[in-house]
């Protein structure tokens, strides 16, 4: 089974060469890091052989998941060198920016055999750590056979992943059993791993690291300030903020915006779309339908935009943005792609709207729901009613924007509880091997 898997992944990658081929010439996507993807890490990023920990985190959502557990392996673990993959370029460019607790970052291979020797002979790890949904087999066999120990963190199945592993559960058993411990974000996503063949005993319902996660990000008001200034905005000027979105949902949310224009409103509105490659093609959008618009690289340095639309084409900045909004929609919900993650919204007090389609997020979803935190439309035809009647209620926005902090603040423990599962798997002797110095006394 092993072999057919890496044939149809070989197969798979042929086939979409023409769009990789397109995207490298286009976006100057894949060419630099092709190397490290097929195992060629460079030597100086463990020169001395040295033992390790190694996260991986595909993309930008995962690097945000990642950094302060990051930081407390690095506590627990000094003696062991730390290394941080990721899958996309907007996660790489995050992670070296941003994540400096460790001592290298590099691209993830391809999951075949030769790949996967090459880079677990140069980051040498005694633990390697995934986030959420990375099920790699070629590499889990070989960490396996190297008695390298494997634990999977924030882990979820998606509505949409559940089926196709259904379809293969005789191999994807025989994987999950390389994996040694399960720290998943709730029970949907633990009876899901169980149905698929993982032994129940090594699933440990954790929560979601993304609540704890939010600690790296600056406390609500005391950044505010300097958003404002640097974006050079009024403090006074509504501004609806779209994080995240997706092909389909930009033109929907200019429209819906444009008809708050045009109800008297000075708003402005903050485009994030979620991939980097569309920046251009969401500026267009936002001309077309007659926007005044601007990206967030072109801002005057000393005068406010006199634009209706900034197109937000910076990495990792979106979290910052969110504390300047008077109202939040989160992309990929009116589009079927799962949705996307509400919490750092959530966490400065700023109402949120989201679509039908937040599969992905599901039980973070639904408690916000439960508790009047968001507002979930039922189809894109509300869009426009439900922009403009909260923009004009300030009261109802104070409701949601309180209860979404209440729920962010009432949730945090995943890290410290994925950590105890971590010790278990790996257990962090390494600082009883150091000398303990003591501070000398002049004795008289």
């Amino acid at each position: 089974m092993y072999l057919l898997y890496s044939f149809v992944t070989l197969l798979t990658l042929v086939a979409l060469s023409p769009y990789f081929v397109y995207q490298a010439l286009r976006h100057d996507k894949y060419v630099g890091s092709l190397g490290q993807r097929l195992g060629y890490l460079p030597v100086s990023l463990n020169l001395d052989g040295d033992d390790s920990i190694w996260v991986h985190a595909v993309s930008v959502g995962e690097v945000l998941a990642a950094r302060s557990l990051i930081s407390e392996l690095r506590r627990r673990y000094p003696r062991l060198r730390l290394f941080l993959s990721t899958t996309t370029r907007a996660g790489q460019q995050l992670a070296r920016r941003s994540v400096t607790d460790v001592d290298g970052v590099f691209y993830f291979p391809f999951d075949w055999t030769f790949t996967a020797r090459r880079t677990l002979a140069r980051v040498k790890p005694r633990l390697f750590v995934m986030i959420e949904t990375e099920i790699w087999p070629n590499l889990l066999r070989e960490c396996r056979r190297r008695g390298v120990r494997t634990v999977l963190v924030n882990g979820r199945i998606s509505y949409r992943s559940f089926p196709r592993y259904r379809l293969i559960r005789p191999f994807f058993r025989r994987v999950l059993a390389d994996v040694d411990r399960f720290c998943v974000q709730g029970a949907e996503a633990a009876r899901r791993l169980a149905q698929l063949g993982a032994d129940p005993a090594r699933i440990t319902v954790t929560g979601s690291l993304k609540f704890d996660s939010l600690d790296v990000i600056p406390t609500p008001g005391r950044g505010r300030e300097r958003v404002l200034r640097f974006f050079r905005m009024s403090s006074n000027r509504p501004v609806l903020v779209a994080g995240s979105t997706l092909r389909g949902e930009e033109e929907l949310i200019v429209r819906a915006f444009n008809r708050l224009r045009t109800s008297g409103s000075n708003a402005l509105l903050v485009l994030a779309a979620r991939h980097p490659e569309r920046f251009a093609e969401v500026e267009r959008l936002c001309r077309q339908e007659g926007l005044s618009t601007i990206r967030r690289t072109e801002l005057a340095i000393d005068a406010e935009p006199r634009a209706d639309a900034v197109v937000l084409d910076t990495i990792g900045e979106l979290a910052e943005v969110y504390q300047v909004a008077t109202l939040v929609f989160v992309g990929g919900s009116l589009v079927r792609a799962g949705g996307h993650n509400i919490l750092e919204p959530a966490m400065f007090g700023k109402p949120i709207v989201f679509g039908p389609h937040m599969e992905n997020f599901a039980e973070i979803a639904e408690t916000f729901l439960a508790n009047h935190a968001a507002v979930q439309l039922r189809s894109w035809r509300e869009l426009d009613a439900v922009i403009l009647g909260l923009m004009g209620d300030p009261v109802r926005r104070a409701r949601l924007g309180a209860a979404a902090r209440a729920l962010v603040e009432a949730n945090r423990g995943a890290k410290d509880r994925t950590l105890s599962v971590v010790a278990e798997v790996l257990p962090p002797r390494d600082r009883e091997h150091f000398a303990v110095v003591r501070p000398f006394r002049v004795i008289h």
